[in-house]
């Protein structure tokens, strides 16, 4: 199990989000129609931060583009990669 931490602007707080088996939650909801861009881009980024070499990315995206497009892939990756709360 992978812990991701994030830590507050003010230094008085810190919380830690697990996101186990991510492909599988990644791809899941991916296939969930009620799910949007955005909700898969959060997922997404979490996956990233925890660094999870087990995930098969060219599978993740690839269901993506199934789904949405190319351009939508580049859109969950911006906002993925972004610095932004979204």
């Amino acid at each position: 199990m992978t812990k991701t931490k994030i830590s507050g602007r003010d230094k008085g707080w810190k919380m830690e989000l697990t996101l186990i088996d991510c492909e599988k939650t990644l791809l899941r909801d991916i296939a969930d129609h009620r799910c949007r861009r955005k909700h898969i881009a959060q997922l997404y980024r979490l996956a990233l931060m925890q660094d999870d070499e087990k995930i098969n990315w060219k599978v993740v995206n690839n269901a993506i583009i199934k789904r949405w497009s190319i351009a939508g892939l580049e859109y969950i990756k911006q906002l993925a990669w972004s610095n932004k709360n979204f």
